[in-house]
């Protein structure tokens, strides 16, 4: 084909690709010139392009740096809780949602649940904050059984707990429709071959349900891998203190503390792509992965 008669034909659909392919330039590609920052000492007066190079002293020093080691550690330990967690309930849920019968009954608690995905966390928190508080709801509760007010949000031991189980109320709603969708397209014949067998729904779920989801689950499980490094920065930032920081400093707060609080520019854009590099090599392995256990691809 001639590209004058190619261009005649598609020119109106590369036209309109023209303006996003623009946007996505100037606000995704072009920052990508700061990450200079992180082998230079930035000064504002000369600027990105006229402060004086470093090399790797910036790694340096943020490696000898006492909050990065826990700011690792406490990202991975919290992120490594919300998948584990973001597959059990929600499977369990979706497991569960699938044995009632009444549509219009299952259509009700599935939005009922799904309904806090769209909410943000900076909404969210406050209405966590208000919970968690030494006179909230969830205190007056446990104090009809005798136990003293608890400030979960001040107390380190259990603010991971508390990150954990409000991503999994914010978000196990969503991941349980991906698994129902996953349910519905489970060959029917194979619960009727299972019935004929003599299973029960138990067995049915265990034998023909649970395998019938695995491609998904493992699809999913292996893509949030990649995220391994980040623990939720909305969440983690509406929510902690300096009180807490020992366990629930992440590695997105750090970074944000050293670029907006410290004006360490450098040193946060040295954090920024050393978290950017372990994730894109995260994401690769677990795009291979995902190939080789549900012949997951994007191109």
């Amino acid at each position: 084909m001639k590209i004058k008669t190619y261009f005649r034909q598609e020119g109106a659909l590369h036209a309109m690709l023209l303006l996003p392919v623009i946007f996505i330039f100037i606000y995704e590609y072009m920052p990508m010139f700061g990450i200079t920052l992180a082998f230079k000492t930035y000064r504002a007066r000369l600027g990105i392009l006229g402060s004086p190079w470093v090399g790797l002293d910036n790694f340096r020093t943020l490696f000898m740096m006492p909050g990065f080691p826990r700011a690792i550690q406490n990202t991975i330990i919290i992120a490594m809780a919300k998948i584990t967690t973001m597959i059990i309930v929600p499977v369990t849920f979706a497991l569960m949602l699938n044995e009632i019968s009444g549509l219009k009954l299952k259509r009700t608690i599935q939005t009922i649940v799904y309904m806090p995905h769209f909410i943000s966390w900076v909404l969210m928190s406050g209405i966590i904050i208000k919970m968690l508080s030494g006179s909230g709801i969830v205190n007056q509760f446990l104090g009809n059984f005798g136990v003293k007010p608890i400030i979960f949000l001040a107390d380190k031991t259990k603010f991971p707990f508390v990150l954990v189980v409000t991503h999994i109320w914010k978000e196990f709603g969503y991941s349980s429709i991906v698994y129902l969708a996953a349910i519905t397209g489970i060959d029917p014949n194979l619960y009727e071959a299972a019935s004929i067998d003599g299973a029960g729904r138990w067995r049915q779920t265990w034998h023909v349900t649970l395998p019938g989801m695995m491609p998904m689950i493992l699809l999913r499980t292996c893509l949030s891998m990649s995220g391994i490094l980040s623990g939720g920065f909305d969440q983690v930032f509406n929510l902690y203190s300096p009180a807490v920081y020992q366990t629930g400093d992440i590695l997105d707060t750090f970074i944000y503390r050293l670029a907006f609080v410290s004006s360490q520019f450098s040193i946060s854009t040295a954090s920024s792509l050393f978290k950017s590099s372990i994730g894109c090599v995260l994401l690769i392995i677990s795009y291979r992965v995902a190939y080789k256990v549900s012949g997951y691809h994007v191109f």
